[in-house]
């Protein structure tokens, strides 16, 4: 369904990044994969994809929390792939404080890599896109790009304008064949939320699955975590013929969060 097309996706050596670089060759697309990580291990799934799907993968390493950096990063990959079709923004970091505790470099870093790389991103490859007349941008936004929570100022600030930004960028690119979604995730099992699970499990004295249960319970009405793979799919679907006409939206895939 995506054969030849050309997909990169930011924060993808691991986790929900990975699900989706993985879910995009799977179904043909050649792809960039950028993160951080062991540089052995990600070797190892750059490896894995052009294998398991004979497609070609390759790992282009960036700091997306400078601006400069990263529309230099959409450019080499660019460069490597001989265009962009697909834009996938994923990469986060999470710190969670209390407004008037949060430390100001936690702040200037989540805003950075969370929205700001989205930003750059998104306007360094677009040229591409609207050159060929095709592109897919997708923001991987979150449940708290739609409603907030306690502690979490600059994710959620930055979540919500990930979302807004989607929809400036449909309006923008309206009618040239360029489409422009968010994906809203509840709780996936990443390192972010395991770090959370963990917390609750040593502060509560619980089991770290019973601790896993709690967290899902207090947000996610269907008590399961959402999964790499899913969100994948999703984006799959947001590339395919089926969406041509999907652009502006919020995708939620939360098990039910925001529908309480």
């Amino acid at each position: 369904m995506l054969d030849g097309k050309r997909a990169v996706i930011t924060g993808s050596t691991s986790g929900i990044g990975l699900g989706i670089a993985r879910e995009l060759a799977s179904h043909g697309a050649d792809v960039v994969i950028s993160g951080f990580g062991d540089p052995k291990t990600i070797e190892k799934e750059r490896v894995s994809i052009e294998l398991e799907f004979a497609v070609k993968a390759y790992y282009v390493s960036a700091d997306l929390t400078d601006a400069a950096a990263t529309r230099q990063f959409i450019e080499e990959a660019a460069q490597t792939l001989g265009g962009v079709d697909i834009l996938v923004n994923n990469a986060g970091i999470q710190h969670t404080d209390r407004i008037e505790d949060f430390p100001i470099e936690r702040w200037d870093a989540i805003i950075a890599l969370n929205l700001s790389a989205v930003f750059h991103g998104t306007a360094a490859a677009l040229p591409y896109m609207k050159k060929q007349g095709w592109g897919r941008v997708v923001n991987i936004a979150s449940a708290h790009g739609l409603v907030a929570s306690p502690n979490k100022s600059a994710y959620v600030a930055a979540k919500h304008g990930v979302v807004g930004l989607t929809k400036v960028t449909a309006l923008e690119t309206a009618g040239s064949g360029i489409t422009a979604n968010a994906l809203c995730p509840g709780w996936v099992r990443t390192e972010l939320v395991e770090k959370q699970i963990r917390a609750i499990a040593q502060n509560e004295g619980l089991e770290v699955e019973d601790a896993a249960r709690q967290l899902l319970a207090e947000k996610q009405p269907s008590l399961q975590f959402v999964t790499p793979k899913q969100l994948g799919g999703a984006v799959v679907f947001l590339c395919s013929e089926a969406a041509d006409q999907m652009t502006g939206t919020a995708m939620s895939m939360d098990g039910g969060w925001v529908a309480r």
